[in-house]
């Protein structure tokens, strides 16, 4: 089961509405369904959250690349939504064995060796080569209020906590 919500940023705070993803079948979706709730090109972020298994971040801004924090990719590289997120933020740096030693995906200094299975699926990348910790842009949130390491180490209700950090909470609750 999933949760999702928009926030988007105006003159007088945060406005919140929760979001149907049934149409949402590629990460340009839902951007634009992003890009649809903005006010004058302003942040728009949109929660995801499956349970309590993970939570993903994306945050637009006009027409800005998108940034995108998934709190555990392995977990949201087995849900269709978790997904879309994890294959934008590893790219095709997941078709690379070599690259995968080299990238810093857990939050370490040194990254977390990461190994390849020969089940791989269509896009070269199998489920186990996905990190189980935080992937993404661990800073999308930092000028809003909510630090690196903040971030890092929510886990249930994360969306509540950020919410709050944003200064949302109340907006938020509105549409859980």
């Amino acid at each position: 089961m999933y949760f999702a919500a928009l926030l988007a940023r105006t003159e007088d705070g945060w406005e919140a509405s929760d979001t149907e993803l049934d149409d949402v079948e590629t990460l340009s979706d839902l951007i634009d369904l992003a890009r649809e709730a903005s006010v004058d090109d302003d942040t728009v972020i949109v929660f995801i959250e499956q349970e309590d298994a993970w939570f993903g971040v994306l945050r637009v801004e006009g027409e800005d690349d998108p940034r995108i924090y998934v709190s555990d990719g392995a977990a949201a590289a087995r849900s269709s939504y978790g997904e879309i997120l994890t294959k934008e933020i590893l790219g095709d740096d997941l078709d690379d064995a070599d690259t995968l030693e080299d990238l810093n995906l857990d939050g370490t200094e040194d990254g977390e060796p990461l190994g390849r299975d020969d089940d791989e699926d269509e896009a070269g990348a199998s489920a186990e080569s996905v990190p189980a910790a935080p992937v993404g842009d661990r800073l999308l949130l930092a000028d809003l209020g909510m630090s690196e390491s903040q971030l890092q180490e929510l886990d249930s209700d994360a969306l509540a906590e950020i919410a709050d950090a944003l200064g949302a909470a109340e907006v938020l609750e509105t549409v859980r």
